[in-house]
């Protein structure tokens, strides 16, 4: 089983197929690729799902979500 977890959006590098950022899963920090969120801006939360960002959520909703995953 896979599961897409929300990250908050640190910073933004390069473009294209070749865009990368580093986002915090609650204070940890991993690479991802966002190749596929073209409009991603630092400072958004986006919906990881191995390695890659695959669409941008509401900050409340990713806070929530968040707060779910550490309860389980």
């Amino acid at each position: 089983m896979c599961l897409a977890v929300p990250a908050k959006i640190l910073s933004i590098q390069g473009e294209d197929l070749m865009r990368v950022g580093k986002v915090s899963f609650s204070g940890v920090v991993k690479e991802i690729n966002l190749a596929y969120l073209p409009e991603a801006e630092i400072g958004d939360y986006a919906i990881i799902h191995a390695g890659v960002a695959i669409s941008i959520v509401d900050p409340a909703e990713a806070a929530q979500t968040l707060r779910d995953l550490q309860q389980i």
